[in-house]
């Protein structure tokens, strides 16, 4: 989705909220929360089923119409969120990609679901180890550099 069909939906979303004199109780810390709780209950659609289950859901043309009714709940929330708060979505999606592909380089997250900060810790530890012996005689074995952790 590129971001004029996002200034698109922004457009219908808003004018949905404007004819119906909305506006007033779209304060950003209340759209928050309707946001959350659209979450919620997408989370709910989902809850205790496992994989299978989720997928068989998707392929009912009901449960796969509850599922997309909350994902379009929170996706107009958040639309009216930007628009309350002067937010380019487009913009502020891309700006926040950059700066995940500086946490989460491709080196040491292929693969991985850790949090970014097992990446730069494991990172900095491997630089100490290195600094600390490349001052003594090298008589044991280097450190694992292998970042995977796989197998």
């Amino acid at each position: 989705m590129d971001s004029a069909s996002l200034r698109d939906l922004q457009r219908a979303v808003i004018e949905f909220r404007d004819q119906r004199d909305w506006q007033r109780f779209h304060q950003p810390r209340h759209l928050a929360a309707a946001l959350q709780i659209e979450c919620a209950e997408l989370q709910e659609q989902l809850l205790w089923l496992s994989d299978a289950e989720v997928e068989e859901k998707l392929r009912d043309p009901r449960g796969r119409v509850a599922i997309e009714d909350e994902m379009a709940d929170i996706l107009a929330y958040l639309l009216c969120l930007a628009e309350q708060t002067g937010t380019d979505l487009g913009q502020a999606l891309q700006r926040k990609l950059i700066k995940n592909q500086a946490k989460y380089p491709i080196s040491q997250a292929f693969g991985r679901a850790d949090k970014y900060t097992a990446y730069h810790t494991k990172s900095k530890n491997n630089r100490k180890n290195i600094k600390t012996q490349s001052n003594k005689p090298n008589t044991e074995e280097q450190p694992d550099h292998n970042l995977n952790n796989n197998p």
